[in-house]
């Protein structure tokens, strides 16, 4: 999930900054984190965390693993990697971009649940502008299009199936058309916010209508393709519930799991706890966004549903473990267990498939995440449900098994170091034994 508004970022970066004292430091946390008892029945996995601390590849890394009801941090290193910057911990907060598509997708099932929405009604039914939708003949060639045959439903929009783009994957001519309309629903940089801002829509539910006006890349229901479908679903969270999009997420979701962490817009009496967002240029960390002046200090031009959220690795822990318990955490009961299992479940639509480009696996996909078909030796379990973010972050739940995993670092590109991979080969290494 390499973003491509990185590389525009990278341009308003300040200058490279020496960091001769990573080794040093990484040293002092690696002493640390060993000293931690909680960290002795997860050691391979804890030694992955230290060990992209000492190596200098991010300042900080955390991860919450649940095993039950139990959930053990571990954490290395520190905010920035700036001399005498706080320690990373459980409260850290972390620009979690498309980590931000699980909830929306499960904010949408609430809605079913309650029978405001349904998997297979059509989005035109909230937004009529999405009756006529068009598609592109040749999405490499022009914008020469033709008419739908088949309607946007939610399920589409759940499981990135509408056919709609998106700026850090589409090309050709359609990516030019969503970037002169603005369709760049993340915030990235605070130079980049001002010029974003100038074209981007100014409220959810304009987006919504503006995306209606542009072709789509592939016919509705017949192709996975990586897309703004979790912010559109966001728009229509608005209409069916009758509350903004974000007020439904902190009523519905946030405030009853207390997931006290979680926001669009970082409190300013909570700025000291962001971690400094940095992009590499080759093995050169360069920091992008930096915590204390951070583009998430100001309100977003309206909540983005696909990779809007910061928060700590200790409340999206709160939301997996809700997901594993099956829409229960703490006595507060989010949704009904079978709204949980039809979230988590493979939504694709018949004939459709997606496959995991790290791993080259089919996979499933259900409400905003992907869902394993199938045990995997060494790996996740049948029915894990996960995603990853722009800036390296992932996390997956596997409620058979009753585990769950959160990792926290804020690089980019996320694929710079393989920390996904690394890390997931330590867990299971872990639990194994």
């Amino acid at each position: 999930m390499t973003h491509r508004f990185a590389v525009r970022a990278l341009a308003l970066a300040v200058p490279l900054v020496a960091t001769p004292w990573i080794a040093v430091e990484a040293r002092q946390a690696l002493r640390q984190a060993a000293s931690s008892p909680a960290a002795a029945p997860l050691a391979q996995s804890q030694a992955v965390v230290e060990s992209y601390v000492a190596k200098g590849r991010a300042p900080g890394v955390v991860a919450a693993i649940g095993l039950g009801e139990a959930t053990t941090i571990l954490k290395a290193g520190k905010l920035s990697f700036d001399a005498g910057a706080p320690a990373s911990d459980e409260n850290t907060l972390w620009r979690v971009y498309s980590m931000t598509k699980p909830i929306t997708g499960m904010a949408a099932m609430i809605l079913i649940e309650e029978g405001k929405l349904k998997l297979d009604q059509p989005l035109s039914d909230f937004f009529p502008a999405y009756k006529n939708m068009r598609v592109l003949v040749d999405p490499a060639k022009d914008l020469t299009s033709v008419p739908a045959k088949n309607p946007i439903t939610i399920r589409h929009l759940l499981t990135h199936t509408a056919g709609l783009g998106y700026t850090i994957v589409t090309k050709g001519p359609l990516l030019s058309a969503y970037e002169k309309n603005g369709i760049v629903p993340f915030t990235s940089t605070v130079g980049a916010e001002v010029e974003a801002r100038k074209v981007r829509p100014p409220s959810l539910q304009a987006f919504a209508e503006r995306v209606a006006t542009l072709p789509l890349i592939a016919e509705p229901g017949i192709k996975w393709s990586y897309s703004i479908g979790l912010d559109v679903m966001g728009a229509v969270i608005e209409k069916a519930s009758g509350m903004p999009f974000d007020t439904f997420l902190k009523t519905r979701i946030f405030t009853p799991l207390k997931m006290n962490s979680t926001f669009f817009q970082v409190p300013a009496a909570d700025a000291g706890r962001l971690i400094t967002g940095y992009a590499f240029f080759g093995e050169n960390p360069i920091p992008i966004d930096p915590g204390a002046q951070s583009a998430y200090l100001q309100p977003p031009s309206f909540p983005y549903g696909g990779a809007g959220l910061v928060m700590s690795a200790h409340d999206y822990d709160r939301f997996l473990h809700m997901l594993q318990n099956g829409g229960e955490l703490e006595g507060a009961r989010v949704m009904k267990p079978q709204t949980v299992a039809l979230g988590l479940s493979n939504l694709l639509p018949p004939g459709v498939t997606y496959t995991d480009s790290s791993r080259g696996v089919p996979m499933g996909f259900g409400a905003g995440g992907s869902v394993s078909l199938a045990d995997m030796p060494g790996g996740p379990g049948k029915g894990t449900y996960g995603w990853g973010g722009a800036a390296g972050t992932i996390a997956w739940v596997d409620r058979a098994r009753r585990q769950r995993v959160t990792v926290m670092v804020n690089y980019i590109p996320g694929e710079r170091w393989p920390l996904r991979a690394d890390f997931a080969k330590a867990f299971y290494a872990d639990t194994a034994r």
